[in-house]
């Protein structure tokens, strides 16, 4: 499918190219930056706060924009199910903002964080900002090996959702992979976590015999929604992190890995992670709060892992911390390119935590996902990384050189 993109993105081709060469970590110029900005005439509806990176307006009810009366939804199917309004909504995004640097256009279509599980029994609670998948197993006795049910109402509804979304962004913009999440995590939102947690220690033969057919299925979904939203490079947008890749581009995680510990992560959880990115092109890995930074070193041994996201959980600090470069130094000396969230403080606190950054890491192999803006900011901010953050070597890269 062609996605030319040059209706809300004119320059798309160059970025691509960027975001190629972020994957090989051989980045030229500054950083990878995600910089969307609202257009003048939205300033007088903006109340100067933080919008998150731009992720959560395309999913609010115009909170930082004025999101027409009509466009609003009624309830929860109009504002997750249905494609003509998800499509217009976002339109209507696309039509008062401005994708600049390497930002682009991408609708995300989500039935919330970890939708295969939804696909292998779990029913699904929406709300007005969240997803919740309801678990449904008392134990695993008698429950028949996980294999793809291409019956499942939840899956031929979001199946049918992002075909027909695709086909009404008409190569405008990108409809994302969604979020099918993975091993373990898929298996707790089925079992409940604290009931997840107490089998691995009752029945851990039968929890790494689950965590196995996850982990096989995982592409027959993956491939399913792959072939409708590919670009002619095969190359494809996934949700929330506004990554693109030329070919199978995916984001793995273990949000469970934060309750438990370094030999069980490597041995239900690395050999998953192994054989899944095995399948891919291009693998972001998403680690989410503190107790999962102790599974650093079995990560950065997976060769396919291409790229390291870290967020410190809800309502923490961004990532440009220096308490978090323990995790950026291990990801860079593995040959990792790093994904920086960009949001505590105001705009001039953006640059300079971002410009410690880039000095200590260099720009060859960083992405920089800042909050939505004003256009001034927006070019005043490139202006900015064009002069200062170009061809950064990276005093902590020339380290181990040495």
């Amino acid at each position: 499918m062609r996605v030319p993109l040059t209706r809300y993105k004119k320059d798309w081709e160059a970025v691509k190219e960027k975001w190629t060469n972020y994957w090989q970590h051989k980045n030229t110029g500054r950083p990878l930056m995600g910089v969307i900005a609202r257009k003048p005439e939205l300033e007088p509806f903006a109340d100067g706060a933080p919008a998150e990176g731009g992720y959560r307006d395309q999913i609010c009810q115009g909170r930082y924009y004025n999101l027409p009366e009509e466009l609003k939804w009624k309830d929860m199917e109009d504002k997750y199910q249905n494609a003509e309004r998800i499509v217009a909504r976002y339109r209507y995004f696309c039509e008062t903002h401005e994708f600049l640097a390497e930002s682009f256009p991408n609708l995300n279509v989500d039935f919330g964080p970890g939708s295969l599980a939804s696909y292998l029994g779990c029913d699904i609670g929406f709300n007005e900002d969240t997803v919740w998948f309801k678990h449904f197993l008392e134990d695993w006795e008698g429950v028949p090996d996980l294999v793809f049910d291409p019956d499942n109402k939840w899956f031929k509804k979001h199946i049918q959702l992002v075909e027909d979304c695709r086909k009404l962004a008409n190569g405008d913009f990108y409809v994302d992979m969604p979020d099918l999440m993975e091993n373990i995590d898929v298996l707790s939102s089925m079992r409940g976590a604290q009931d997840i947690l107490y089998d691995i220690i009752d029945e851990p033969e039968e929890i790494a015999r689950r965590v196995g057919q996850v982990t096989d299925l995982y592409y027959e979904y993956f491939d399913r929604f792959y072939d409708l939203i590919k670009d002619d490079q095969g190359g494809n947008a996934y949700t929330v992190f506004q990554i693109w890749g030329p070919g199978r581009t995916v984001k793995l995680q273990c949000d469970c890995s934060a309750m438990i510990g370094p030999d069980d992560f490597r041995e239900y959880i690395q050999p998953s992670l192994i054989e899944q990115s095995r399948h891919a092109d291009h693998v972001l890995y998403h680690l989410d709060g503190k107790e999962c930074i102790r599974h650093m070193d079995a990560l950065m041994e997976i060769d396919g892992i291409d790229a390291l996201q870290w967020t410190s959980g809800d309502a923490g600090p961004d990532g440009t911390l220096p308490d978090w470069d323990v995790i950026y130094d291990k990801a860079i000396a593995a040959g990792k390119s790093i994904w920086v969230k960009v949001y505590s403080g105001g705009f001039e606190d953006w640059i300079k935590n971002v410009e410690r950054l880039v000095m200590k890491y260099g720009s060859h192999s960083m992405y920089l996902l800042f909050p939505e803006m004003s256009l001034e900011q927006a070019h005043t901010l490139i202006d900015y990384a064009d002069k200062h953050w170009s061809d950064v070597k990276g005093s902590f890269c020339e380290s181990l050189k040495q």
